[in-house]
């Protein structure tokens, strides 16, 4: 399984010098299985650049999986050059009962007179699906979800090929029970022993208290559901728009003291809009 991080900033994104190593552009994961079949987590603004490097290589066929249709998570979608392919075959995906049917919701995206090609004239071939149960299957990666604990509600992923574990857990703010969101205990059994955890981390402990409610978490509770759920590496992740570089660097150092206290200590990163891993 190899996972690529196309935007990995929070709220709105951001241009500018300050930002240059961790990037300005919103949420969006790729996931190819070990055949290749492709997986793609959220529509942010990253996914331009994903659609652009996916017409180049002429893949077409994918599967489109949504945490949550906040602004930040499907700015992208309009600009994903293959859904103006007649070739490009997608399949779309949401959480129903947490989120509601997810193509009605990405069309309101681009309605007008917010966006002038309406959703249901766009050239490629778009299949709404309902998951069945608590597990979807995309080739051979097995997917699982758990409710977020965000406003709006939402879903977070675990991705799973040949006992190898991604989970991903955006929005989600780990002191605040938000309606349909888990305690903090199903989090970490959701997490137990992955490869990678990818968690929501946007705030300091200093900045939360003002922020509390928003729907996000800061980097001690980031750093305190890893070392519970036992995970290999921890990738800080929803960067707020307003840390730069060092502000991000800062926020890592900090986290890796957190986890140095007693117990083995995950790895830990803070991911990048280029970020790759190969688990």
């Amino acid at each position: 399984m190899k996972v690529r991080c196309w935007g990995a900033r929070g709220s709105i994104p951001v241009s500018g010098p300050e930002y240059d190593r961790y990037g300005g552009d919103t949420t969006c994961i790729e996931i190819r299985s070990k055949n290749d079949a492709l997986l793609v987590i959220d529509a942010g603004t990253g996914i331009r650049r994903l659609g652009c490097s996916l017409m180049e290589q002429g893949r077409l066929d994918l599967t489109l999986l949504f945490t949550h249709t906040h602004w930040d998570h499907v700015l992208g979608l309009p600009f994903f050059k293959p859904l103006y392919s007649p070739q490009a075959r997608i399949d779309l995906y949401g959480s129903p009962g947490l989120q509601g049917n997810i193509s009605m919701l990405l069309a309101r995206v681009m309605a007008p007179p917010l966006f002038p090609i309406p959703f249901t004239e766009l050239p490629a071939s778009l299949t709404g699906l309902v998951w069945q149960g608590e597990t979807l299957h995309v080739d051979s990666l097995r997917i699982t979800r758990i409710a977020l604990s965000h406003p709006n509600l939402g879903a977070g992923y675990r991705v799973e090929e040949d006992g190898k574990s991604f989970v991903f857990l955006t929005d989600n703010e780990l002191s605040q029970h938000h309606r349909g969101g888990r305690s903090f205990e199903e989090y970490a059994a959701f997490c137990r022993g992955a490869d990678l955890l990818v968690h929501d981390a946007e705030y300091t402990p200093e900045e939360y208290p003002g922020r509390r409610g928003w729907g996000h978490s800061h980097f001690e509770d980031a750093a305190r559901l890893a070392k519970a759920a036992g995970v290999q590496a921890l990738g800080l992740f929803h960067h707020n728009q307003e840390r730069t570089d060092d502000g991000v660097d800062e926020l890592v150092r900090r986290t890796r003291a957190e986890l140095s206290g007693p117990g083995p200590a995950p790895e830990c990163i803070a991911l990048t809009q280029n970020s790759g891993f190969d688990l």
